[in-house]
């Protein structure tokens, strides 16, 4: 809060109206599913309805809590336009819709509806998440290992002929039974040639005696994310698929040790990118390196070509370069990597090398 009424104070607000659930949580701590943030220089109301009461009043910090009837979002605006001294209040435009910005104004005085809210030029919550204290990372932390436990769990039970939804349903149980609230987004599980589908969902399809299999799961921890990705070989592989294979570890091993606080997100990405060059494979590389992850599975920075902002200590990051050669294979690992003051840890320590089963 402290952090956010000093970014107010710079881009002369008075306050910010907070939506997005996320951002909710980070601020003050609610995990309900409905409610809205009213934040001034110097207080600070939670919104929501009658089902969160209890729940509002046992995880809020740092701001009050009133219960509601009607829409949450409203009932903040109207708390902020009576405020002493809020002139400007400032919300986020990426999470708010024209026809949610219509009622709010219309919810206000007629004086204020044209004078009270601004869109904020860029997120200024989701810009404070992007670095995590210590506190995050241990959390975060705990949600990666548990994901290599789930790997190494899940390497037990694979067997040719079985259902790659079978194999997402055990990683998902196995999940839970080691304490995951839920999983940070659909589990990819994708083998034979629907291993090139860089997002291809577990399907009722059988897997092959002898293959690739990719596994790309996350799980949801004290409401922090992980992500990883694995890609094992079924039976024994040929030696194109062992080089190509080498060609993307390489890559990504590569763009790992490039990760620093003060570094560019593109030259991380170009760091990937360049090993899958030299061996002929960029075209075949469909998607940007990486992304911000926390209490959202995609969250800043974007670790992309040509993008210009740099890692921060504190930011998580994931890795995750990619071949896919369509009617084939793909090949993709990932790692979650923590940028820390000299160097970088890499927060998912699981077995890169290629595993054969």
């Amino acid at each position: 809060m402290r952090a956010l009424r000093r970014r107010l104070t710079r881009a002369g607000l008075s306050g910010l109206i907070v939506t997005h659930l996320p951002d909710l949580r980070y601020l003050c701590g609610f995990t309900g599913s409905s409610a809205a943030l009213a934040v001034t220089r110097w207080r600070a109301c939670l919104f929501t309805d009658g089902r969160y009461g209890q729940q509002a009043s046992e995880e809020t910090q740092a701001a009050k809590v009133e219960v509601v009837t009607s829409s949450a979002a409203v009932a903040a605006v109207q708390w902020m336009a009576a405020q002493p001294g809020v002139r400007l209040a400032g919300f986020d435009p990426a999470w708010t819709s024209v026809a949610e910005l219509a009622r709010w104004k219309a919810a206000l005085p007629g004086r204020l509806r044209r004078s009270l809210l601004a869109a904020v030029p860029g997120p200024m919550v989701e810009r404070l998440r992007a670095v995590k204290d210590d506190d995050e990372l241990v959390l975060m932390t705990e949600a990666a290992r548990t994901g290599c436990t789930l790997f190494e769990r899940i390497l037990k039970y694979i067997r040719p002929g079985m259902a790659e939804v079978e194999i997402a349903a055990e990683l998902e149980h196995q999940a839970r039974l080691l304490g995951a609230e839920g999983m940070s987004f659909e589990t990819i599980v994708a083998s034979g040639a629907r291993s090139a589908l860089p997002h291809g969902r577990a399907t009722g399809i059988p897997l092959p005696r002898r293959g690739f299999l990719t596994l790309d799961f996350g799980i949801i921890r004290n409401g922090y994310c992980s992500d990883m990705t694995r890609t094992i070989f079924l039976g024994k592989p040929r030696a194109n698929e062992r080089s190509v294979y080498q060609a993307v570890l390489e890559a990504q091993e590569t763009a790992v040790a490039t990760v620093a606080a003060g570094v560019r997100c593109g030259d991380v990405d170009e760091a990937a990118r360049s090993i899958l060059r030299r061996e002929g494979l960029a075209e075949a590389f469909s998607h940007s390196t990486g992304h911000g992850v926390g209490l959202e599975i995609h969250e800043p920075p974007r670790i992309g070509a040509g993008q210009t902002s740099k890692l921060m200590p504190g930011m998580v990051v994931t890795i995750e370069p990619g071949v896919y050669l369509a009617g084939r294979f793909g090949i993709r690992i990932e790692d979650m990597v923590a940028v820390a003051r000299t160097g970088r840890q890499i927060l998912t320590p699981a077995p890169k090398a290629l595993i054969e089963l």
